[in-house]
């Protein structure tokens, strides 16, 4: 493992994602435990893509972290797709971490609902539960969650909002199997502003894949600007990184 440190943030590389993963898990595992000997309960923020299934299947394996103690949230849900839809994010979550651990509550973004009704609506759960942690990768175009570069704001007054996808963003989805083809991807979504991810206590931030590589490279040494949204995450205090070799390629 090699480390490095960009303005804030702390990056951890390693030679495989496996690696990433397990001490990604290990050290979130930790976070938990100490954010919970100062509350009964804690809230948790998960992002929902292939890049983090080691990262999530290291944290299931681990027998130290008391779910039922935990609130999970996650960070985007496509507009119009039900849960029951295998490339929905609620499946996907709901498959690789939640029907495995017995979480104290689930708060999952409904795509069906009406978006300005679901988006005042957790709104409010996420007031009433303030994010603790969150889990979050970067895109192939350098958003994170769906804050691509279009309509990515540092300064957003929103919680949750509704945006149009663009096409790197949705080309990724592509590339990771989710979709077969381009106009099968949806082209809005409900998200997590920036400055409601960054509202977390804590942050971890795992990226694996030569995929991610530019945008890690801008999202570490270019401009802390919306162009590379990621880029915002050098700026918060405590941030942690997990990158494999092939994500780190390029710094």
């Amino acid at each position: 493992m090699k480390t490095q440190v960009y303005d804030k943030a702390k990056v951890y590389i390693f030679e495989t994602r496996t690696e990433m993963g397990i001490v990604a898990a290990k050290d979130a595992a930790k976070c938990i435990l100490e954010c919970l000997e100062e509350k009964k309960e804690i809230n948790c923020a998960f992002s929902a893509a292939p890049s983090q299934l080691d990262f999530l299947q290291a944290l299931i394996a681990d027998k130290t972290i008391p779910w039922e103690r935990i609130n999970a949230f996650h960070v985007d849900e496509y507009v119009g797709m039900p849960s029951s839809n295998k490339a929905s994010f609620v499946h996907f979550l709901q498959e690789s971490i939640m029907n495995h651990v017995p979480l104290n509550n689930k708060f999952f973004l409904n795509g069906e609902n009406e978006p300005e009704a679901e988006m005042k609506r957790y709104t409010e759960a996420l007031a009433t539960h303030p994010l603790d942690i969150i889990f979050l990768g970067i895109g192939e175009n350098g958003h994170i969650a769906f804050n691509d570069p279009d309509v990515a704001d540092f300064d957003d007054k929103q919680v949750v909002k509704m945006v149009e996808l663009d096409v790197p963003c949705r080309q990724q989805q592509v590339n990771d199997g989710c979709f077969l083809t381009l106009e099968d991807v949806p082209t809005h979504a409900l998200t997590l502003t920036i400055p409601a991810l960054l509202s977390a206590k804590n942050h971890f931030c795992i990226v694996p894949t030569e995929l991610k590589s530019t945008a890690v490279k801008l999202a570490l040494t270019g401009e802390i600007a919306t162009t590379c949204p990621a880029s915002i995450l050098r700026t918060v205090e405590g941030m942690q990184i997990y990158l494999d070799q092939d994500a780190a390629k390029q710094l």
